[in-house]
């Protein structure tokens, strides 16, 4: 059994995010992000992209564990990918029964003189959205993907035999659009099943007999073909394996900028709070400078500041009336401070409501 798989969005999605930061890249045209003569000039704009697509940052699917439980099985030959993400390694598929058509970012060297470059480092300045440079001749490093003029991998032309010999063949997430690899599918016999699923029809798949077109979500598709042939499962143990294969040190994701709306909400939530504190300031202050019926003829209801009158008057005749007094009167300077930050706080709050 062989196996084409493709799975990468093309550049008419903005899928994952990828293509969506093309614009700031300030780009000729989106492609040339991938074009080996554009990267040799300016290699700066696909280092911050290869930030987005860096192994580490995203999980397997259950499709790439339908090709994984195949391996188990005994029924994978080959799989043909698509993919630079490395996520069929991540899934468990050995590396020895996947040909890369289109190269993966497991392995890097240098355009110059080819020499291999250290795998942690690449991760750390892909990280850190830096251009690597050959420790042996300065030369530029690249990953080993195949960028717009350059061949595909060797492995590739010699492995494309072996689809004469396929007793079945599935296509699975791919629009075939892209030759050589769209061309794939003509070279099993025709008396070789060949089993699409997929979201749509594509290419000539259909037109033979022994055709067989499983349309909707890949994970869903092997979902349910899992549960027909008594596998889910294994699908399911297999998946499991895979919530490990996420790499938090490797790509870190920075948090996005707060909107205008959160930006305002945060201030006025500030000024509420500051208004809070006010209040319940000015009511401790109230209650100090509040006589009680034990210290004044005038009980509770009386006038703080008559009080404070009558007894400034009476100090010569009443021992430690002086130092009620003056407590008194620091009371009302802290009341007037309140009422003061009370007036910049509202004050405050009339300004965001301006804004």
């Amino acid at each position: 059994m062989l196996l084409i798989y493709g799975n990468e969005p093309d550049f008419s999605h903005s899928t994952l995010g990828l293509y969506a930061n093309l614009a700031r890249l300030k780009l000729p045209y989106p492609e040339a992000v991938f074009d080996i003569k554009y990267f040799k000039s300016n290699p700066l704009p696909f280092y911050t992209l290869a930030h987005e697509l860096a192994p580490g940052r995203y999980r397997p699917t259950k499709t790439h564990s339908f090709i994984r439980l195949l391996h188990e099985k005994k029924y994978l030959h080959t799989c043909f990918t698509q993919n630079i993400d490395t996520l069929e390694r991540r899934a468990g598929i050995p590396a020895d029964r996947i040909i890369e058509a289109h190269g993966s970012f497991a392995t890097q060297r240098c355009i110059k003189c080819k020499h291999p470059f250290d795998d942690i480092e690449m991760k750390r300045m892909i990280r850190e959205k830096e251009v690597p440079k050959c420790k042996r001749c300065g030369g530029l490093v690249k990953p080993d993907i195949v960028f717009f003029g350059e061949a595909l991998p060797a492995e590739f032309h010699k492995s494309i035999y072996n689809l004469a010999s396929a007793d079945l063949l599935f296509i699975m997430g791919t629009s075939l659009t892209v030759y050589p690899f769209a061309g794939l599918t003509q070279l099993v016999r025709k008396s070789c099943p060949r089993v699409l699923i997929n979201l749509d029809p594509v290419g000539d798949i259909g037109s033979r007999i022994d055709d067989v077109l499983l349309l909707g979500k890949c994970d869903k598709m092997v979902e349910d073909l899992c549960k027909l042939l008594g596998w889910e499962k294994e699908l399911e143990d297999l998946w499991a394996e895979t919530v490990n294969s996420l790499d938090s040190e490797e790509i870190k994701v920075d948090p996005p900028a707060p909107t205008i709306e959160e930006e305002v909400k945060k201030l006025t939530d500030e000024v509420e709070e500051t208004l809070k504190i006010s209040e319940e300031l000015r009511g401790e202050v109230q209650k100090l400078t509040q006589p009680s019926s034990s210290k004044t003829p005038f009980g509770a209801s009386g006038d703080a500041s008559k009080v404070v009158k009558e007894e400034s008057d009476s100090s010569e005749s009443r021992p430690g009336a002086k130092k009620e007094t003056k407590e008194s009167t620091e009371g009302e300077g802290l009341a007037k401070a309140v009422n003061v930050e009370d007036k910049e706080s509202t004050k405050e709050a009339g300004d965001v409501g301006k804004t």
